[in-house]
C-alpha cells in the first residue's frame, strides 16, 4: 500500500499488509498485520466469531501495536499500545436484526454503538443507529468532549 498524507511512501520499502482467515459452521477466527514502513511501526489484529445459537452471532477482537516513533500510525487508529472491540447480533427474524459494539483502549477512550436493522424489501435496509463515544486522555483526539450521536441508514443492495 502506498498510504496517504504523512503516512505516503517516501523510500523503495513499502507499506506492507497481510491477513489470514478460518471460517467453519461455527464461526471463524482471522488475523491482520500490517508494517507503515515510513514510521517503521507495525499494528495487528485478532478476531474471534461465533454462532452461539441460530439467532445470536458473537464477536471479540484485539489489536496490538507499536508506538515508538509516531503515536497514532496509519494501520493503529486507537491510543496506546492496544485495543479490544466486542459485539453481537441478535436476529429477531429473517429481515430484523439487533446489533450492539463496545471498545476500549489502552488510552482509555470507550465506544459504544447499537442500531437495529431492518430488511424492508429484498435488497434495501434501513439502519437506525445510536453511537456513545468517551474521550480519552489523550491529546491527539480531534474532539475534546464526550459525544453521542445518531444515523438514520438507507443502503440498497444490487
Amino acid at each position: 500500500e502506498q498510504g496517504k498524507g504523512i503516512d505516503t511512501l517516501d523510500s523503495y520499502v513499502p507499506h506492507v499488509v497481510g491477513g489470514v482467515k478460518y471460517t467453519a459452521g461455527w464461526g471463524g477466527i482471522s488475523g491482520v498485520v500490517a508494517y507503515n514502513s515510513v514510521w517503521e511501526e507495525w499494528a495487528g489484529k485478532v478476531r474471534l466469531d461465533v454462532k452461539a445459537t441460530d439467532q445470536i452471532e458473537l464477536w471479540v477482537m484485539g489489536g496490538w501495536g507499536s508506538d515508538d516513533n509516531v503515536s497514532n500510525n496509519f494501520y493503529k487508529l486507537w491510543d496506546g499500545n492496544w485495543a479490544v472491540w466486542g459485539g453481537g447480533t441478535y436476529k429477531f427474524n429473517e429481515k430484523t436484526s439487533f446489533n450492539v459494539q463496545a471498545s476500549y483502549d489502552e488510552g482509555k477512550t470507550f465506544g459504544l454503538a447499537a442500531n437495529v436493522a431492518h430488511q424492508l424489501v429484498p435488497g434495501f435496509t434501513i439502519t437506525a443507529e445510536v453511537d456513545y463515544y468517551n474521550v480519552s486522555e489523550s491529546d491527539w483526539h480531534a474532539v475534546d468532549e464526550d459525544g453521542i450521536g445518531g444515523i438514520l441508514r438507507f443502503q440498497r443492495d444490487f
